[in-house]
């Protein structure tokens, strides 16, 4: 108890620290109407979205969640393609696609968004960025006035959709970056960037129909789950993303001091198993962990409600998701009797199976910069302990290091499996051999086969059957573990209009965003 109240006293005299010393007190005054305080835990180092240049890493999700970028096409809220700063397209033959611009867009510096800009942003993407080349397999592009060409190397179907990834942000690359700045078209520009904060105003040049609203908007990175939360209840934020479960339920409780918007995404929390353990090339090793996860408890009771079970990679409300795969149910002694029949027994009495003298002990990676993974771990090594399993949890945000020395069996994360609308994003990124984030080595001769097809596949229908025989696969070699698909929540003062949760955890702020 004493260790909390002290703990609770050193994350106060930080929020003061934080919030009370930076200066700009009038940005932060909760009286001033034209400007916008958010906090949130999904900006930061760990999460490799530092900056505003979308062709770095992941850095693109913060141009186009903080209304500095926008893509050639969006999503809505059922996760379809529409046009944004594209007109619409022709799909000329299998292997080319054209792209019709708007006439009206220009950047936030007053430069008109034409053929060329575009072209390009794209060929600037290519050459920079890890994931893009290998999505989107681009050959050549050619420019118009107003249209850009688009010839891919093979077929790739899903070409509209990856370019709706936020690395998609279209950026005047002749402006170039300055101090991690680069000139995008939404709503806002970024002023100032560090590792810990994003100030922006507002984009006086902007081309949508919707004018900007706010003047300043600041985006505040605070890791620390208390303090997230007590900069909320103080007034210092207008809102908020990413509080603690736990501390969700001190603002449901009071509806008229806030206001809460939900929406049900495609992040799961994922557990990928190093196939270069030799203990883990075991199936029944893998299986047997799998089987120990305890998902309705971790759902229920540590996210407080604030998520589904997980069955695959993808939420039930895809037509490739939950409803259509199925896996191994939660059952501590059938997860025992596989152990047994690999040859794992406890035969000195000390709790853990072994084998040939040597316990089953493995390490369990994960960070701590997603609230929800440390909780994740710990019920994992609570449960696995009762099987005869010991697991070590190094949870850390230096996790890439771990990573890349191969210093763990298991590994794992918080990921959007369907981030472009589409399921080939997460098995081309994730699965197949060689994938980028390909953490457990992974390598299916089935799935290398079955994401041929889908890469070469056109229409929603049949790309979504082949998804389905790619996640059972996966789930039928215990090659990941999924444990659930996150609800997210913002919440926010009673005076704020127009921020709400999308379900592609994009699009946070919008031009539409006022405080009234």
């Amino acid at each position: 108890m004493r260790r909390k109240k002290f703990l609770a006293i050193a994350a106060a005299v930080l929020s003061m620290t934080i919030f009370g010393g930076c200066g700009g007190e009038k940005a932060q005054s909760p009286d001033d109407k034209k400007s916008f305080v958010y906090g949130t835990m999904a900006y930061g180092v760990a999460m490799e979205n530092v900056g505003t240049n979308p062709h770095e890493s992941y850095v693109g999700w913060s141009t186009l969640r903080y209304g500095i970028g926008e893509t050639l096409f969006k999503f809505n809220e059922k996760m379809e393609l529409e046009p944004w700063i594209a007109k619409d397209f022709e799909q000329i033959d299998d292997y080319t696609i054209k792209i019709n611009l708007k006439e009206n867009v220009v950047f936030s510096n007053g430069k008109q968004v034409d053929g060329a800009a575009v072209k390009a942003c794209l060929d600037d993407l290519i050459e920079k960025h890890d994931r893009a080349p290998k999505d989107l397999k681009i050959d050549s592009i050619t420019s118009d006035s107003l249209s850009v060409t688009i010839h891919s190397t093979e077929k790739v179907p899903a070409l509209l959709n990856y370019l709706s990834d936020p690395y998609g942000c279209i950026i005047d690359t002749e402006a170039g970056e300055h101090d991690s700045i680069v000139v995008g078209t939404g709503p806002y520009k970024a002023v100032k960037v560090t590792d810990t904060q994003i100030d922006l105003v507002k984009n006086e040049n902007y081309w949508g129909e919707v004018k900007p609203k706010m003047d300043k908007v600041t985006i505040r990175s605070i890791p620390d789950g208390d303090t997230l939360t007590m900069a909320m209840q103080n007034g210092e934020l207008d809102a908020v993303q990413g509080l603690p479960y736990s501390s969700l339920q001190l603002f449901t409780k009071e509806p008229d001091k806030y206001k809460i918007s939900r929406t049900d995404t495609s992040r799961i929390y994922q557990a990928a198993f190093n196939y270069k353990t030799p203990e883990l090339q075991d199936l029944n090793v893998r299986k047997a962990i799998s089987m120990s996860i305890d998902k309705k408890n971790f759902t229920e009771v540590l996210l407080n409600g604030n998520g589904t079970p997980a069955v695959g990679p993808f939420p039930a409300n895809l037509s490739f998701g939950d409803n259509a795969v199925r896996t191994v149910d939660y059952n501590l002694d059938e997860a025992k009797s596989l152990l047994e029949k690999s040859g794992w027994k406890d035969t000195d009495g000390d709790g853990y199976v072994d084998k040939n003298g040597k316990n089953l002990e493995l390490r369990y990676l994960t960070y701590t910069s997603r609230q929800e993974l440390p909780l994740l771990a710990e019920s994992a090594q609570a449960n696995l302990k009762k099987i005869g399993i010991k697991l070590n949890v190094n949870a850390t945000d230096n996790y890439k290091t771990f990573l890349k020395s191969g210093d763990y069996d298991i590994f794992s994360k918080a990921i959007v499996t369907a981030p472009t609308g589409d399921p080939e994003y997460y098995f081309t990124s994730h699965i197949v051999k060689g994938a980028v984030d390909n953490a457990g080595f992974y390598d299916s001769p089935e799935i290398t086969e079955l994401e041929n097809r889908l890469h070469n596949t056109y229409g929603t229908e049949k790309r979504s059957e082949i998804a389905v025989k790619m996640s059972q696969k996966i789930l039928d070699d215990c090659a990941l573990f999924y444990a659930s698909h996150l609800r997210m929540s913002f919440v926010m003062k009673p005076n704020v209009e127009g921020f709400t949760a999308h379900p592609s955890d994009y699009y946070e702020i919008r031009p539409e965003l006022e405080k009234k």
